[in-house]
């Protein structure tokens, strides 16, 4: 793979369901040890949509190869009763763009998305089964910290200060 692009995209877009779909076979796999069910999928869905991940609170990034191929996701939106928190979700690297920096650009594009939300913190949480996730996020100054009111089987919390473009700290 040579390059790859990063780009706001609607949640309701053609093929965002399926890769959710995707995405969630692959956390049960990995976070369950076995396939996710499609009443299973329902129950998370209706508990933690992914419509949230849409402006004027959220956002929804897609990256895609030069041909157009899909090759992974990350949402975040506005934590609501958090002033200036922002939560990265629904990241997800298809194995065709794993190793190539996608998750890095994602997580990059994220970043400066939430600051356009006007978040100065970001938060995600994780799950110890997801070891590629915890270390990207600690490369990139992320924290554990304790647990926030998340959605998922998550037992890795992760906090950052997120900083203008003169590299000030906006929050601790």
């Amino acid at each position: 793979m040579t390059t790859w692009t990063i780009e706001t995209a609607s949640v309701l877009d053609t093929g965002v369901d399926e890769v959710m779909r995707e995405y969630f076979s692959e956390m049960g796999r990995r976070v369950l040890g076995r396939s996710v069910t499609s009443e299973e999928l329902r129950e998370v869905l209706t508990k933690d949509p992914h419509r949230d991940l849409s402006p004027p609170g959220g956002a929804f990034l897609i990256a895609r190869s030069e041909e157009g191929d899909f090759l992974g996701c990350a949402g975040v939106r506005l934590m609501g009763g958090t002033a200036g928190t922002a939560e990265l979700k629904r990241m997800y690297v298809r194995p065709a763009g794993r190793g190539a920096g996608v998750g890095r650009g994602l997580l990059l594009a994220v970043e400066e998305t939430a600051r356009r939300l006007g978040a100065t913190r970001i938060v995600c949480e994780t799950n110890t089964q997801l070891i590629e996730a915890r270390a990207l996020y600690s490369r990139h100054g992320y924290q554990e910290t304790e647990p926030y009111e998340g959605h998922g089987k998550a037992d890795h919390w992760f906090a950052k200060a997120l900083q203008t473009e003169r590299g000030d700290r906006l929050a601790s």
